[in-house]
């Protein structure tokens, strides 16, 4: 309900930056993307180990590097203008 809020707010806000993603999106999107990305890497992980302990080890180091990188390349994508109108 919050980030509904935050987001909400946001949009109404900005309408002259409507081409540019907010902070906060680019976060919503960052942490939707790396639930579906790690429960990928578990199951993958699983079926090559065999080992669910493993799998979860593994999946839990690989959300927190990529929750960073991911929210990095969005954020230096938002500021490139190319294919924009």
């Amino acid at each position: 309900m919050f980030l509904d809020s935050v987001i909400n707010s946001n949009t109404k806000q900005s309408t002259s930056h409507a081409k540019s993603e907010k902070t906060v999106r680019s976060i919503a999107k960052t942490i939707s993307w790396r639930i579906v990305g790690t429960l990928d890497t578990i199951v993958i992980a699983w079926a090559i180990t065999g080992e669910l302990s493993l799998a979860f080890s593994i999946g839990s180091i690989e959300v927190i590097s990529k929750l960073v990188l991911y929210f990095m390349h969005e954020r230096v994508w938002n500021t490139i203008k190319w294919g924009n109108n």
